[in-house]
């Protein structure tokens, strides 16, 4: 019997792991119908399957002021030489996007966090962001050198060969289907 418990417990987990979304960022090589193929930044070539009502968004550069305290948010960071975490990228999120703290892979030795911004105070080396989140909370250094985002919606006509794209796509079928996809605009690439 616990034989049967153990292999039911891989068989759940395993399936879980197959609906987990998978981080696809690279640069698109063409657009054919409802398929969309994409060179990832680690070489390889994968096909993304966009359902009709798929979203298409756009990055755009905007400053600080953009963002206010109830503002929910995304920030990429790394350790800085004193230990604190520091902004590299903060962008604006959907209320879809869950809720999180943890290690992120855009920019090496990165964390994400998903948060809403309960304050802001100036502190040594710029103001830090206090985020709240589902399971804690945050204390983040924005400085001169954080890039800001927000997003506008886009198009297909915007999935063109050679701009960049993220999305969290899902393997459903053995095809990775993905329903948002932020792709780059003007010269500025999705941020996450």
């Amino acid at each position: 019997m616990n034989r049967f418990v153990l292999l039911a417990l891989v068989f759940v987990s395993s399936l879980a792991l197959a609906q987990a979304p998978q981080r696809i960022r690279g640069t698109i090589t063409s657009l054919s119908g409802d398929s969309l193929m994409v060179k990832t930044r680690e070489g390889r070539d994968v096909t993304l399957h966009l359902p009709a009502d798929a979203q298409v968004v756009t990055p755009k550069l905007t400053t600080a002021a953009e963002f206010k305290p109830g503002s929910y948010v995304g920030v990429t960071s790394v350790k800085g030489p004193d230990g604190r975490l520091v902004a590299q990228r903060v962008h604006a999120l959907g209320p879809q996007v869950p809720q999180m703290h943890g290690a992120w892979d855009s920019i090496p030795n990165s964390m994400m966090t998903n948060a809403n911004i309960e304050s802001s105070a100036q502190v040594s080396g710029g103001n830090e962001l206090t985020l709240k989140y589902k399971d804690g909370e945050q204390k983040i250094l924005v400085t001169p050198q954080t890039e800001f985002f927000t997003f506008a919606p886009g198009s297909r006509a915007d999935l063109k060969p050679g701009e960049t794209i993220f999305t969290g796509a899902r393997n459903e079928g053995g095809k990775l289907i993905a329903q948002r996809v932020a792709v780059s605009k003007d010269g500025v690439r999705p941020p996450q």
